[in-house]
C-alpha cells in the first residue's frame, strides 16, 4: 500500500525512534479505500537544531514521489526525541497506542 510505502521510505531516510503513518482519507471527499491523505507523526534525532519548516521540507524530500503521485496531502507533526517525550498532548496518542498495538509504530 501507499501507506506502507510512505512508512518504509521515512524509517530509511531518518531512523525515526517513533513513526506512525496514518491514512485519512476516509475523512475527505475521495472514493472509498483511497491513499490521498496521511497524518505522520514523526519523532526523530534528525530534527535537532531544526525548525518546523525544515523538518517538513526534509520529509517532503523524502516523499516527492508520493507527493508528484497520489498523494494529495500530509498532516506532519515533526518531533526530536527531547520535545516528543516533553510533550504531554502530542497529537493523537490514542493513535500512536493502537499503532504500537499492532505493529505500525516502531518505538526505539
Amino acid at each position: 500500500t501507499v501507506q506502507d510505502q510512505i512508512k518504509v521510505a521515512l524509517e530509511d531516510a531518518f531512523q525515526p525512534r517513533l513513526l506512525s503513518v496514518e491514512n485519512e482519507s476516509h475523512r475527505h471527499n475521495v472514493p472509498a479505500d483511497s491513499e490521498t491523505h496521511f497524518k505522520v507523526v514523526l519523532v526523530a534525532e534528525r530534527f535537532a537544531g531544526e525548525r518546523s519548516v525544515k523538518r517538513h521540507q526534509l520529509v517532503y524530500g523524502v516523499l516527492t514521489e508520493f507527493l508528484a503521485g497520489s498523494v494529495h496531502a500530509l498532516a506532519l507533526h515533526t518531533y526530536t526525541p527531547e520535545e516528543w517525550s516533553e510533550t504531554e498532548a502530542a497529537p493523537d496518542l490514542q493513535i500512536v497506542a493502537a499503532a504500537l498495538a499492532s505493529d505500525v509504530v516502531r518505538a526505539g
